[in-house]
């Protein structure tokens, strides 16, 4: 059985979310998405843990539904958490993803918590806490539950991002090290970016949408295949330990140009600027430090070229969400009333956003909606588009149909069909 999985969500009581973000909601976005497991987000904030325990109900073990829901989408119990601590005389700020099988398990870690910091504060609270502290804390509610950091590479709050100043995640948790089996990519980078530094070889590579709104559900996810009577929390994370291709099929991956931190640069003054082509560290307009991106992160890092694939990778896919690729051919705003009734009627005849976006044929899409829209999710699958990328807060401007003479492009690339 296909079970689609974004492990990394926020509600909406953390900061800058939207304010519709409900268990109902998300349980209806991941059907349509083709999203099988969600996680719950931001289980440490007294309201929504609340919210949670009321409004789901136990499906397979250490997985829940929505109460009443027969959509077939399942959560899993998950939070984001920021430590804030000082090590070798430097500050440090460093976000971590954790799942849990059960509210029991979660109650024991927001006990210890909340005489770190005030959890009620945001969703994604921070902690006077070591990262290693972190884990230890986990692992002692609940042996089996699962820490990550979360969107390694983002500069100011990545484990291994530039600000970070850690370059391994041995120096990042310690001795705690040993419980990490896993780290998110983030929007920023790719398989491909990471396979080039061989310290991440033994983690499973996690790709989640770090999600701010309902749409935004799915943006990156992982698929699984998961015999439908051994689903449960203890299959997922046995898939994730032991980085099983058996069980972990693919990665789906935003284009990392997208990303808002990929290229150097200072966004006040307009400056993006490719690490691989130009060595400078401070504005050429305003002579203030630019801001570090993530390309340039892991080429200061990496062992191996680019192009390098190990032995025990997994396979991974580049996509643009359905909603952005409808929003840029109808030059509307996502949120518009003509890109929510066109992403619908697509999804009629696909019957989710995932097969839409891999397998649905063009003319079926066509039919749907229009030549254009149904070409540029071509585009997007084969990777012949253009992109101007992101950086220092800001997104990547994607071409799906390459129209935009004139302007600066990252890249037009190939990748192989699904």
């Amino acid at each position: 059985m296909r079970v689609i999985a974004d492990f990394h969500i926020h509600s909406r009581f953390a900061m800058a979310c939207s304010s519709n973000i409900s268990i109902e909601g998300m349980d209806t976005t991941c059907k349509e998405k083709g999203i099988k497991v969600i996680g719950t987000g931001d289980f440490a904030h007294p309201t929504w843990l609340k919210e949670l325990k009321a409004g789901l109900e136990p499906a397979e073990p250490g997985l829940f539904k929505a109460k009443g829901s027969e959509t077939g989408v399942r959560f899993v119990l998950s939070g984001e958490v920021s430590t804030v601590y000082n090590a070798n005389n430097d500050s440090k700020r460093i976000h971590h993803c954790m799942l849990m099988p059960d509210f029991d398990s979660v109650d024991a870690l927001v006990d210890k918590l909340s005489k770190k910091g005030d959890l009620s504060s945001d969703g994604r609270p921070q902690v006077s806490m070591s990262s290693a502290e972190l884990v230890e804390a986990a692992m002692s509610a609940n042996k089996d539950a699962l820490v990550f950091p979360a969107h390694i590479w983002t500069p100011f709050f990545g484990a291994l991002g530039v600000y970070s100043r850690y370059n391994s995640l041995k120096e990042v948790y310690g001795d705690q090290e040993k419980h990490i089996h896993a780290l998110e990519q983030g929007l920023s980078s790719d398989p491909q970016m990471n396979w080039r530094i061989s310290g991440l070889d033994k983690y499973t590579l996690l790709s989640n949408s770090d999600m701010h709104s309902l749409p935004k559900i799915g943006r990156e996810m992982n698929v699984f295949e998961i015999e439908e009577s051994k689903l449960s929390y203890n299959e997922i994370i046995d898939a994730i330990i032991k980085k099983d291709k058996n069980r972990i099929k693919l990665n789906v991956e935003y284009f990392p140009e997208e990303g808002k931190y990929h290229f150097d640069g200072h966004r006040q003054c307009v400056v993006s600027v490719d690490p691989d082509k130009y060595k400078i560290k401070n504005c050429p307009t305003c002579g203030k430090k630019l801001t570090i991106g993530v390309l340039h992160r892991v080429n200061d890092l990496a062992d191996r070229p680019a192009g390098f694939v190990p032995d025990n990778s997994i396979p991974y896919v580049k996509l643009v969400p359905l909603i952005e690729v409808i929003a840029h051919v109808l030059h509307k705003q996502p949120t518009s009333v003509a890109v929510d009734k066109t992403y619908k009627d697509i999804i009629s005849v696909s019957g989710t956003e995932f097969d839409a976006l891999t397998s649905t044929a063009a003319k079926a899409i066509a039919s749907k909606s229009n030549e254009e829209i149904a070409q540029a999710i071509i585009n997007a699958r084969n990777g012949t588009i253009t992109i101007i990328p992101g950086y220092d807060g800001v997104f990547g401007v994607v071409d799906l149909l390459n129209k935009e003479k004139g302007k600066p492009v990252s890249n037009s690339w190939k990748q192989k069909q699904l």
